[in-house]
């Protein structure tokens, strides 16, 4: 069986498990409902008997909330079997890794001088065939440059994961729009190529 080195992995432009959280957030997340409170008297709707003058009922203003169900802290609880069996080289480069996390951020900065340091090791070969152990357990993954790199946050998140899922979608939605309003401006522009070319061939 081939051994996986840290260079078999690809680099990645954006997050690799961004689809797949979208996914189990949205299976995660519960809608309540609450009552508003301290609600002044005036904003309260009464139904009123119009014989008799006396109220009969009035309205309950609710309002909904989503939460993200799923427990965590720095990382998912349930996730946490991913976990075993990684080797304590593995284990120490994601301590380093937990001290970058940044809130509402899925990505991180990897400094080698700086890892050296706090995990205590001479040389970057420990530090890489720990990083790739966390890769291969898609702890996290490589980024576009060498000190870029992304979490997965169906495991690792430090903030709202619901709310910076959300803001994802919104980003991508701008930019499958952007990239739709640049296709329709390039056949617009190949069409009037195609209008003004009063050529004529020999």
């Amino acid at each position: 069986m081939k051994n996986i080195k840290f260079s078999d992995f690809p680099s990645n432009s954006e997050n690799p498990f961004m689809n797949k959280a979208i996914e189990q957030i949205g299976q995660s997340t519960v809608r309540r409902y609450r009552s508003s409170t301290g609600t002044s008297k005036n904003a309260i709707l009464h139904a009123v008997d119009t014989n008799t003058g006396q109220i009969v009922g009035h309205t309950a203003f609710i309002r909904q909330i989503e939460v993200d169900e799923q427990e965590f802290i720095k990382f998912y609880l349930k996730e946490f079997k991913a976990f075993c069996g990684l080797s304590e080289k593995a284990m120490k480069i994601f301590n380093y890794v937990l001290k970058q996390l940044k809130p509402n951020t899925d990505e991180f900065l990897f400094i080698m001088p700086d890892c050296i340091n706090d995990t205590g090791y001479k040389t970057k070969t420990s530090i890489y065939q720990g990083l790739t152990e966390l890769i291969q357990a898609e702890v996290i993954a490589k980024g576009k440059t060498d000190v870029l790199y992304y979490i997965n946050p169906n495991m690792i998140f430090n903030g709202n994961r619901l709310t910076f899922a959300r803001t994802y979608v919104k980003k991508q939605n701008e930019k499958e729009i952007s990239l739709k309003d640049k296709k329709e401006l390039a056949d617009k522009d190949q069409l009037s190529l195609n209008l003004f070319d009063d050529s004529e061939e020999p």
